[in-house]
């Protein structure tokens, strides 16, 4: 039995993959806190557990090094890849919304504004976000305590298609396996962070009294997954394979994923 096969088939039933996609999501999962290098070996044997065929994975490549994302270069017979400083600053510009450490407590100010901001939670037209959350200019706003809010309004503050992705993602962390292979927890968490990624992404963060009540705090699932997966993952990226290397081990900013600023 394939452990991986649900989450495998969940990120395929949302549409067409974009093997290019993953592959940055590899990069700045596995590698960019490792040295930054990987070599077209390992990450075939990553991204190949997912089930990504050799021959799509250099025409990703080959898409990326020509759009200015990654750069390669040959140490003895391996072919190194690694992000170019675009790619790494749009890494850099993504980490603090994809590992920002869950949020403890409740917000006690909000702020009601009128803004064109597209992902923001809206209610009748204007804006609500935490107060403390950055904002964009805007022509009105207002900031206090949330004394009601009742649970229709609750459960229509997120656009289906945020809340059907969010259900969806839940419901592949509640059938997670225990106990993966090092290489199974490394494209687990690969497939996992990119589902995430898409998600905080493209839609609003919604502040987890906001959410429906039958719905957990997505970011503190994803922390708790990550977290469960990683030392088999990390274990994987440190261990010498036939014809590749080890990977350098991780670096400081690694320990503040889900714990604090990425």
């Amino acid at each position: 039995m394939d452990h991986l096969k649900p989450l495998i088939d969940a990120l395929h039933a949302e549409g067409r993959l974009r093997v290019w996609s993953l592959v940055i999501t590899a990069f700045g999962d596995s590698v960019q806190h490792r040295g930054g290098r990987i070599s077209t070996m390992r990450l075939g044997l990553l991204l190949g557990r997912i089930g990504i065929e050799p021959g799509a994975l250099r025409t990703a490549l080959s898409r990326l090094g020509r759009d200015g994302w990654v750069s390669s270069e040959r140490q003895g017979r391996a072919s190194l890849y690694r992000l170019t400083d675009k790619g790494a600053a749009e890494y850099r510009d993504a980490s603090p919304r994809i590992y920002a450490a869950p949020v403890q407590g409740r917000t006690t100010e909000w702020a009601l504004s009128l803004d064109d901001d597209p992902k923001a939670l809206k209610i009748g037209g204007l804006s609500l976000r935490p107060a403390a959350a950055p904002h964009p200019e805007t022509g009105f706003r207002m900031t206090g305590q949330l004394e009601q809010i009742a649970p229709a309004v609750r459960n229509s503050l997120l656009p289906p298609d945020h809340l059907a992705a969010l259900r969806a993602l839940l419901r592949d962390l509640d059938s997670l396996p225990p106990n993966l292979s090092p290489l199974d927890a490394a494209a687990a968490r690969t497939l996992l962070i990119h589902r995430w990624r898409r998600i905080v992404l493209r839609f609003a963060e919604v502040p987890p009294d906001l959410l429906p009540d039958d719905l957990p705090c997505p970011r503190r699932r994803m922390a708790e997954a990550y977290a469960a997966l990683t030392p088999g993952a990390e274990d994987w990226l440190s261990t010498a394979l036939p014809d590749i290397g080890a990977m350098p081990p991780p670096d400081a900013s690694f320990a503040r994923r889900f714990d604090g600023n990425a």
